[in-house]
């Protein structure tokens, strides 16, 4: 097997991650809140999240698949790089914030939106939103690793 497929998928399986969780940061959020009431909003983001959550699980499956192709073809975890260690390290607690949101976090939000409990969907969206900004940082760490890492 080449190492440039899982590379390719790897690049944009992360890009899309990263890159998500920052649109939705810094962009989606904040329009949200500055043009729509909170019933209104709090059904958009958790309408914008589900749709979002469906292309994280495949990015984070094929995230993890591909990172470990890539180190069986070169020569399995025995002679990775410290860098790759890093990265995985980080990916492992990435994926255990998302899983969390994904399984816990979310599933609650969307009831209590369904219920149309406000008060309790607005504290969950927050709760989301903290945590998506914490796996955004360590998602830039992540790349910061992979181009840094790369010199030394």
């Amino acid at each position: 097997m080449s190492y440039v497929i899982p590379l390719f998928i790897h690049l944009l399986c992360a890009a899309f991650w990263v890159g998500g969780m920052a649109t939705m940061h810094f962009a989606v959020r904040p329009a949200a809140v500055a043009t729509l009431e909170p019933p209104f909003r709090l059904r958009m983001m958790t309408a914008t999240l589900r749709r979002f959550f469906v292309g994280v699980d495949a990015a984070v499956t094929l995230l993890f698949l591909s990172g470990v192709g890539m180190i069986m073809v070169t020569g399995g975890f025995r002679s990775v790089h410290w860098r790759v260690e890093a990265m995985m390290s980080i990916a492992i607690v990435m994926a255990a914030i998302y899983v969390y949101v994904r399984a816990s976090v979310f599933r609650a939000l969307r009831r209590a939106v369904e219920a149309g409990a406000w008060p309790t969907a607005a504290s969950l969206l927050n709760t989301v939103r903290q945590l998506v900004g914490m796996n955004l940082v360590l998602g830039v760490v992540v790349f910061g690793v992979a181009v840094v890492g790369r010199a030394g």
